[in-house]
């Protein structure tokens, strides 16, 4: 049982890593081909929540994004591959930010191709977030192992 959930965990982090190996290979001095995809989106995200919220997100580099989004990808999955928690809850805070931004199937008509294209692609997310949020109750619901009590031995005389 050992050996299968540490493959399953390696397989699953490896989503992650590749994703961040890539994005760091190309990031380059302006952030790469991430940061131009990134920048738009964000701005959309921005707008769609200044209009439904009232609250106007920060000024964020979108270079900073991508180097958080590769960092948060890269230590979340090398860590997760040892069943560290921290690293559920890193891989988590990265698809609880990006998805939203990412995804955004919520600017397009449902008839359009983009709008199928893109959900589908949020809906994965949700599963890996499910994944993540699975891993996360099973490993708070085991209970810590115990030292056994030495029972005191009595003294005969």
């Amino acid at each position: 049982m050992g050996f299968f959930s540490f493959a399953g965990r390696v397989l699953f982090a490896s989503v992650f890593i590749l994703s961040a190996w890539l994005e760091y290979n190309e990031f380059g001095t302006d952030g790469g081909p991430a940061a131009k995809l990134w920048a738009p989106k964000f701005e959309g995200f921005s707008n769609l929540v200044t209009r439904n919220v009232g609250f106007q997100l920060p000024e964020v580099d979108i270079k900073h994004l991508v180097a958080a989004a590769i960092t948060l990808k890269g230590v979340g999955g090398v860590l997760f591959i040892f069943g560290n928690t921290f690293a559920a809850y890193l891989l988590v805070l990265h698809l609880v930010l990006s998805t939203p931004i990412l995804y955004d199937f919520y600017n397009y008509d449902i008839d359009t191709q983009e709008f199928s294209l893109l959900f589908f692609k949020f809906k994965q997310n949700l599963a890996l977030f499910g994944a993540l949020l699975f891993f996360l109750g099973m490993k708070n619901s085991i209970p810590k192992r115990q030292p056994k009590k030495k029972s005191a031995k009595t003294k005969m005389n």
